[in-house]
């Protein structure tokens, strides 16, 4: 057979086994988007607004479905625009391809019309990446690609695509065994892989386990990534141990799991991290150990030994130093290490566990009179269900770890690493599609929203029951609060003072605008919201001056904790 660049593209793809695109059409990527509308039965296409809001919305949607998300963009700044969400994927580890189209390859390197060498802009923040200048190597290289992208610890990838390369035509050889099918059977060889390390090691971390009084396990985004949580909650009864999560582990443990004590880190919940401090054996699952969970290194690792588990043989003792590694798939590792272990009980650990749980600043409560913060997050959290739950960046984001009560892994999409105001609205388009169009609440805030809110005409285009609650503060809330406790309350460019009509804004998009200061109100637009089946919006006015606690200072430990 013989077919165009464009065509290969999209065979391959549908090889793959993709089935969703979000992405924004341009002169370079042309022949691509008319193979799309050719195959527009087979492959569902979802423009955004802007190339940021698609690729925050493939990150999104893969996140929730495990899929490799796709992005497809233009040359120049069609291109460069998804840098930033390129940048998020690499750093929360999401498998994510980016297509990107370029000008012909005998125009590359003479400046010209939206000509940029994205392949050296995204050479650091991806796992690979390609210039495809020669069409007898395209179908190749975007099967590796997708390997690439979902394999060992996932990432995104980019396949830059000169226009001639589109437009031209070569014989092509139709893959026999890609797409879904092929990548659940690369997982299962890769842990296979992940059962061959030695047995040695094996002993050492059983020995370990077996000679703790107060293990602590610590888990990150590595459970969700490798679908491990069930193995993760077995290992967790076998050993006896309490769970503390990082900000990416969030939802991999559900809040109702007696072992489950909340996240971990600078606005951890105090318990989760004060049981961590008082471990004698750390077990790190799929975890980098980021400045923000860990503060400071010394007391963080002082007095307990540390076994770290990951796929990532890179990430063993690299921010924080280890007793032991194990490299390898975390359900393959479990697995092995449960085998290898008889039922481990600790009764004194436990009770002093359930007294460190029971402590009031364990459960810091805000003022339940008015509404605050913790009030708006639990009126969503009693009325939903294993629905998907979306955060932009800042204080709001951890108020949602905070009090937000997950029950079910890949329900919880936010910017970990990258930290990416503006991820929210993109982010929360995908995962609702990749939910099925099952209701999604999207936690922003006036600085976060201001960043992305053009992708509400996404939302509404596409009909999605999307409720975005917006945490107006009238500041950058979580900068605020660092000028207040470490900058002598010296609010430089922080106080917002925006006059923006949300309810306004919302109607003019197409959505329903809802307000509310009061809880009473609240509680009203709420119930009018969960009503809807398209985007609703409710503004919650909040007090500039409501902090995020428990928060221990950068670079601190659990004794310079801030807590009231």
């Amino acid at each position: 057979m013989v077919f165009t660049g464009a065509k290969i593209v999209i065979a391959t793809l549908l090889e793959q086994g993709v089935d969703t695109i979000f992405g924004y059409p341009g002169g370079t990527v042309l022949h691509i988007y008319d193979e799309l509308y050719k195959n527009r039965d087979r492959i569902r296409h979802i423009t955004t607004c802007h190339e940021q809001g698609a690729v925050h919305a493939a990150d999104g949607y893969a996140r929730v479905t495990g899929k490799t998300g796709v992005v497809i963009a233009t040359s120049g700044p069609g291109a460069t625009n998804l840098v930033t969400g390129i940048a998020n994927a690499y750093l929360d580890s999401t498998p994510l391809i980016a297509i990107t189209g370029n000008v012909a390859t005998n125009m590359l390197g003479r400046d010209s019309f939206q000509e940029v060498d994205i392949s050296g802009i995204t050479m650091p923040i991806t796992k690979h990446n390609y210039l495809v200048k020669d069409i007898s190597k395209l179908a190749e290289t975007i099967r590796e690609a997708f390997e690439l992208a979902s394999s060992g610890r996932p990432g995104p990838v980019l396949i830059d695509i000169t226009k001639d390369v589109q437009a031209g035509s070569t014989e092509y050889e139709p893959a026999s065994a890609h797409g879904a099918e092929a990548q659940s059977q690369g997982l299962r060889a890769m842990r296979g892989k992940g059962t061959r390390m030695l047995e040695s090691k094996l002993d050492e971390a059983a020995r370990l386990i077996r000679e703790s009084e107060r293990p602590y396990i610590y888990c990150g985004g590595g459970v969700i990534i490798s679908n491990a949580s069930r193995e993760l909650l077995a290992f967790a009864d076998k050993i006896d141990a309490p769970i503390g999560l990082s900000i990416m582990g969030l939802s991999a443990v559900p809040y109702t799991n007696p072992h489950f004590l909340g996240m971990v880190g600078m606005h951890g919940r105090y318990g989760a991290t004060k049981a961590l401090y008082e471990s004698d054996l750390l077990i790190a699952v799929g975890t980098r150990f980021s400045d923000r969970a860990v503060g400071n290194k010394l007391e963080f690792s002082r007095d307990r030994k540390v076994l770290q588990i990951d796929i990532d043989p890179a990430e063993i003792g690299k921010n924080i130093g280890v007793t032991l590694g194990l490299v390898g798939d975390v359900v393959a590792v479990l697995d092995a290490l449960s085998a290898k272990l008889a039922p481990q009980q600790h009764v004194s650990w436990g009770e002093r566990i359930a007294y460190i749980k029971a402590h009031p600043d364990h459960n810091l409560e805000m003022d339940p009179d008015r509404l605050t913060p913790q009030s708006v997050i639990k009126g969503v959290c009693q009325r939903m269900d294993d629905n998907v739950v979306v955060t932009d960046v800042g204080q709001h984001q951890m108020w949602t770890t905070q009090y937000y009560q997950f029950k079910k892994p890949r329900t919880f999409v936010t910017s970990g690493g990258l930290g990416a105001m503006g991820f929210g609205m993109g982010a929360a388009i995908g995962a609702c599609v990749g939910a099925g169009r099952a209701r999604t609440v999207l936690f922003t805030s006036d600085g976060s929203f201001h960043m992305n809110m053009n992708e509400m005409a996404t939302a509404v285009s596409c009909g999605l029951p999307l409720i975005i609650i917006v945490l107006n503060n009238n500041a950058l809330g979580m900068v605020r609060q660092w000028q207040t406790l470490f900058f002598g309350a010296r609010y430089s460019n922080t106080t917002l003072d925006r006059k923006t009509d949300y309810v306004k804004l919302a109607d003019a998009f197409g959505a329903k605008g809802l307000r509310a200061t009061s809880n009473e109100a609240y509680e009203r637009c709420l119930e009018e919201a969960f009503r809807s089946d398209t985007p609703v919006l409710i503004e919650c006015a909040i007090d500039s001056d409501e902090r995020v606690l428990p928060m221990i200072p950068p670079g601190g430990s659990i004794d310079d904790i801030i807590l009231r």
